[in-house]
């Protein structure tokens, strides 16, 4: 079994949920993060304990420094080190830009940007004593091409992508390697306001022909996340079916 330590934020649902699962499979220890889905959060850890696997919840807003902070103490204070942070929780909005007040803009920003910022400030600190860790930021295809109607998420996620390239670039001496992930379209809670109609044509504007799962994108983080991926940081892959090549 894998002793290492995975923190994931956002955990209780969505692609957050599936790397939980695939993580614990894998032989992590997983601390999963939630805000406000604790039914969800509960009942995941449950059906991961359930089955023998080693899991934790924490309830943490991660656009608090106190509650990060405290979030990752208790990781390493239960399991004795955080080898892996996943950067994941965050929101969406779809709006025109010039109805984007300045509480939505600041929302995206702190909840998209700022909190990836506490979480791997205080996840840095013990991983560069221990001279090893992976951080994985989970952005957007959209942080990397923009999309319309969605400005202010686009400016998180490609916050995240720059980020992510800077870290990478500071804390490699430390062999500590910084990816991101930017997904397509993702079948999550995140499509819910969408009809069946506009589902099938974001289908069909994808050249795999079908819409992402939260598995596919979890496949894809545990890969950056492994040994087979020590020679790589810095990098961006978007698990988007071909929507954006």
């Amino acid at each position: 079994m894998n002793c290492k330590t995975v923190l994931i934020t956002g955990a209780s649902r969505g692609i957050g949920a599936a790397c939980a699962k695939l993580f614990s499979e894998k032989g992590y220890n997983v601390v999963i993060n939630y805000n406000n889905s604790e039914d969800e959060a509960l009942s995941l850890c449950e059906s991961l304990e359930n089955r023998g696997y080693s899991a934790k919840v924490f309830k943490a807003n991660v656009c608090s420094r106190e509650e990060v902070n405290s979030m990752i103490d208790f990781c390493i204070r239960n399991f004795g080190s955080i080898d892996v942070l996943i950067n994941n929780a965050g929101i969406s909005q779809e709006k025109l830009f010039i109805d984007i007040t300045d509480e939505d803009w600041d929302n995206m920003m702190n909840s998209n940007l700022k909190s990836m910022f506490y979480c791997s400030q205080k996840a840095l600190e013990y991983m560069i004593s221990e001279k090893k860790g992976k951080i994985i930021n989970i952005s957007s295809m959209w942080g990397m091409v923009g999309a319309s109607c969605e400005v202010h998420y686009s400016v998180a996620k490609a916050g995240v992508i720059g980020m992510t390239k800077a870290l990478a670039k500071e804390v490699g001496p430390s062999n500590i390697q910084v990816n991101a992930v930017a997904p397509g379209v993702i079948q999550t809670d995140m499509l819910k306001g969408f009809t069946e109609d506009d589902l099938n044509d974001l289908k069909y504007e994808t050249p795999l022909m079908r819409l992402g799962t939260p598995e596919d994108v979890a496949k894809c983080v545990y890969f950056l996340a492994s040994d087979d991926s020590d020679f790589i940081t810095g990098q961006v892959i978007s698990p988007n079916g071909g929507f954006v090549i």
